[in-house]
């Protein structure tokens, strides 16, 4: 069985490898924000690395797999559609202005942090799947019902922006409807909650209450830094008031009864 060190190396090498693949591929396209999609379908290729070379329990390797795969490649293949075709995210249009003659330079470093990142959340899944415990704890069952649950939430929340934004009359309009007049970022809690569900799974493995500082590291991100609190900047940016008023009557993450009735506003 190899151990953790060595799987950590392995699992770098390889995100390493393929985040310098998707740099090149970024230098013609100009488009950075693939890695976003990249990042999260990154995590079902360290899980299948670890699957491979972790003498465990297989019921619970192919549950911790299954459930990383789930999540991985649904948000990655749904990040991969809204990029292609469409202009650089204006975040990492901001990063290129910021970095000028170094951008090139500074994204690859850029991309290699978010490998190492990826790496150390990743974590988790080595701890569950060298647990050769004979059976599945109600731990790891509730885990992937909350990890299941979670990626149910954020799949509706996307299918319900992305049909709004279908709609031609909606352009310069909010999202309140469904499950976006219970929080201004139901995406972003349903996000998390896949984290929590990761958390829960692990607990039954020596460690596994480590993850913790995985799901704390992610609710931080998600509403302290690249998540809300930027969405939030570029949206009273653009909608102004009516954003205003949508923040003072829905939740900005945990979903609750709006405070009134909340109808699409303009």
């Amino acid at each position: 069985m190899y151990q953790l060190p060595y799987l950590i190396v392995i699992a770098l090498a390889a995100l390493i490898i393929l985040f310098t693949l998707v740099w090149l591929i970024q230098l013609r396209t100009r488009n950075a924000a693939i890695i976003d999609a990249v990042w999260s379908m990154s995590f079902p290729l360290m899980t299948a690395i670890y699957f491979v070379l972790i003498i465990g329990y297989p019921p619970r390797q192919w549950m911790v797999l299954g459930v990383v795969c789930l999540w991985g490649f649904r948000l990655g293949l749904y990040l991969l559609f809204r990029t292609l075709g469409y202009a650089e995210d204006v975040r990492y249009a901001a990063l290129r202005e910021e970095w000028g003659d170094q951008q090139d330079k500074r994204m690859l470093s850029f991309y290699y942090k978010q490998a190492v990142a990826a790496v150390i959340l990743s974590i988790p899944f080595i701890l569950m799947m060298i647990n050769t415990t004979p059976w599945i704890s109600a731990f790891e069952i509730a885990g992937a019902i909350i990890c299941v649950t979670g990626v149910l939430g954020e799949s509706i929340a996307d299918q319900q922006l992305k049909q709004f934004k279908s709609v031609a009359e909606n352009k310069g309009k909010i999202m309140r409807s469904g499950l976006w007049a219970w929080s201004r970022h139901p995406n972003y809690f349903f996000e998390w909650l896949v984290w929590v569900g990761f958390f829960v799974m692990s607990l039954s493995s020596a460690w596994g209450w480590t993850s913790i500082f995985g799901m704390l590291l992610m609710y931080y991100l998600l509403t302290k830094r690249t998540g809300i609190g930027y969405t939030e900047k570029q949206m009273l940016k653009s909608r102004g008031e009516a954003f205003v008023n949508y923040q003072r009557e829905v939740s900005a993450f945990f979903p609750r009864p709006p405070k009134k009735e909340s109808p699409v506003a303009g």
